[in-house]
């Protein structure tokens, strides 16, 4: 598969910044490897660094994430916790709050509430007055402490994402009392993803029929789609992404 979101990022924003991109595994799980190594990388570069964000997907537990924090004693060394943001969709939240899972596979929207120290609550535009007051009553029933800020398309000051100091282990150590412990844990096999890269162009007009026919028939059983679409006739390339279809 192909990466496209670095690349959006670095040419949108003309940024100088380094982004690396894990691939192909759950980075609480097989891809955790490989954030200790990027993480050591930049370490041994020795330079001045003002931040490391760390960007999940809307599947990863963020416990064993944090963990690789306070377990990995060279990531110790260099870098501390400073918080976990977590990004709410106001408009589908509570359907992932009540789903059902099988036994033993934690509701990964469940943790990362829990283990938010700040909540932004975002598309606030797609729902009413009365639905955010509900959502966010439900958001303290699982999290009581971290402060909600609501938001349009996640448009939020930068104070309230960095240099929050707010990552307290006492109190993920009273929500997970086996939080530093490397434990394994179960994801909902019925999610997953599919990738395919087709050279050649699309017919615009057949694109849009297949795109609508896909949507009608499984809509509801699609929780992101993304990608990169060469149309005949276009020298420019589309970018598609689309959540909750």
């Amino acid at each position: 598969e192909v990466g496209v979101d670095d690349a959006l990022v670095k040419q949108r924003f003309e940024t100088t910044e380094d982004i690396f991109e894990m691939n192909n595994g759950c980075i609480c799980c097989t891809v955790r490897g490989d954030l200790i190594r990027i993480l050591s990388k930049l370490f041994r570069r020795r330079s001045s660094l003002d931040a490391i964000i760390i960007e999940t997907t809307g599947l990863a537990d963020p416990g064993p994430v944090a963990q690789t924090f306070f377990m990995d004693e060279s990531i110790k060394e260099f870098a501390r916790l400073d918080g976990i943001i977590t990004l709410v969709d106001a408009k589908h939240f509570e359907q992932h709050l009540d789903e059902e899972k099988p036994e033993g596979v934690e509701n990964e929207a469940v943790e990362q509430v829990a283990f938010a120290d700040r909540l932004l609550l975002n598309k606030t535009d797609l729902v009413d007055e009365e639905e955010l007051i509900r959502i966010e009553k439900r958001l303290r029933e699982v999290n009581k402490y971290a402060p909600i800020v609501r938001c349009t398309k996640a448009n939020v000051a930068v104070d309230q994402v960095i240099d929050l100091r707010a990552f307290e282990l006492e109190r993920i150590l009273e929500l997970d009392p086996e939080f530093l412990q490397d434990a394994e844990h179960q994801h909902d096999d019925s999610v997953y993803s599919i990738g395919f890269e087709v050279p050649g162009e699309l017919n615009m007009e057949r694109t849009n029929a297949w795109i609508a026919a896909l949507l009608r028939d499984k809509g509801v059983d699609i929780y992101r789609m993304k990608g990169v679409l060469a149309m005949s006739g276009c020298d420019d390339k589309y970018v598609y992404q689309g959540v909750h279809m």
